[in-house]
C-alpha cells in the first residue's frame, strides 16, 4: 500500500492506542495494513497512552494478536511515566492507589508501601488515582479522606472517558473529579495533555520529523502542543470536528481513521 503524502513527508510517528489503533480492542478499519505499510516504508512508530488498566507487556501482546508487530520498546504507558515519577520523588513513602492490579505493581515498584486493603488506607501519604473498572465507594472515602489529612495527589490522566464498543465508559478523569470536588486539591497529572510520555516517545525514537495522531483534543492534540510537535486528528474515537474549535494550534489533518491518513487506497 502506497503512503499518503501526509504520512510520506514524517519519518516518525507517535500513536494513541484508543480511538485510533483500536476501539475497546477491536481493530479500526485498515490499520493493521497501514501499519505494515509504515513499517516497509522504514517509518519509525511509537505507541503512546493514557491507558493504565494494562501493562505494557499486555498491550504489546494485544497488538501482536490484532496482527500488529510491535515490541515493549515501542510502547510508551502513562502506567510507567507514573511509576518512573513515583520512584524519583516519593519512594518510600506510603501510597492509596485506586487502580487495576497493573498500577498498583506500578506503584510497589517505584519504591511505595501500598496501604490498599489494611485499616491505615485513609492515612496513605500519597493517593493515585488511575483507570478501573472496579472503582467502590471504599476507594473514593479512602482517597478523599488521605488527601485531606494532607496527602499529595496524583493522577495518570483527566480524561473524562474513553471509547470502547458499545459507547464510551467513564474514563480516568470522571474518578478524579470526585477526589478533587470532594476534596478541593488538584492532582499532579503524569499522562496527556502533559508532555512527558510523548517526550519519551521521542526519545525512543531518535531525531527525525515527528507526527503525533489522537483522538482526544483536550490530550492528544494538547500534549503535542505542549511538546511542540505535529498533530493530526482522527475521528474513530468518536470526536467530532467540533471539537477543534477554538483550537490552537490546528492539527496538519483530520482523517474518519488513522488508516486513511497514512495509505492511499
Amino acid at each position: 500500500m502506497a503512503l499518503t503524502p501526509l504520512a510520506a513527508s514524517y519519518d516518525q510517528f507517535i500513536l494513541d492506542l484508543d480511538g485510533c489503533v483500536w476501539v475497546g480492542g477491536v481493530p479500526t478499519p485498515g490499520i493493521v495494513e497501514a501499519l505494515e505499510a509504515l513499517r516497509e516504508a522504514e517509518k519509525r512508530i511509537a505507541f503512546v497512552t493514557n491507558n493504565a488498566y494494562e501493562s505494557g507487556e499486555d498491550l504489546v501482546a494485544q497488538l501482536w494478536k490484532i496482527g500488529v508487530r510491535a515490541s515493549l520498546r515501542d510502547m510508551v504507558t502513562v502506567g510507567g511515566a507514573m511509576q518512573h515519577v513515583l520512584a524519583d520523588g516519593y519512594s518510600g513513602r506510603t501510597a492509596f492507589v485506586i487502580g487495576t492490579p497493573s498500577m498498583l505493581r506500578h506503584v510497589r515498584a517505584a519504591g511505595l508501601k501500598i496501604l490498599n486493603a489494611t485499616d491505615l488506607a485513609s492515612r496513605a501519604e500519597v493517593v493515585v488515582v488511575a483507570g478501573t473498572t472496579d472503582l467502590v465507594y471504599d476507594d473514593l472515602r479512602n482517597a478523599v479522606q488521605a488527601v485531606l489529612r494532607g496527602a499529595s495527589l496524583l493522577a495518570t490522566a483527566r480524561d473524562p472517558t474513553y471509547p470502547q464498543a458499545d459507547g464510551h465508559w467513564p474514563g480516568t478523569g470522571a474518578i478524579l473529579a470526585a477526589v478533587e470536588y470532594a476534596t478541593g486539591a488538584r492532582a499532579e497529572l503524569v499522562g496527556k495533555p502533559e508532555p512527558q510520555l510523548l517526550l519519551t516517545a521521542l526519545d525512543r525514537l531518535g531525531e527525525g520529523r515527528t507526527l503525533v495522531v489522537g483522538d482526544r483534543v483536550d490530550s492528544d492534540l494538547a500534549a503535542a502542543s505542549a511538546a511542540g510537535l505535529d498533530a493530526a486528528y482522527v475521528l474513530s474515537g468518536g470526536g467530532e470536528r467540533a471539537a477543534l474549535d477554538g483550537f490552537e494550534p490546528r492539527p496538519v489533518a483530520v482523517g474518519e481513521t488513522l488508516a486513511g491518513l497514512l495509505v492511499d487506497g
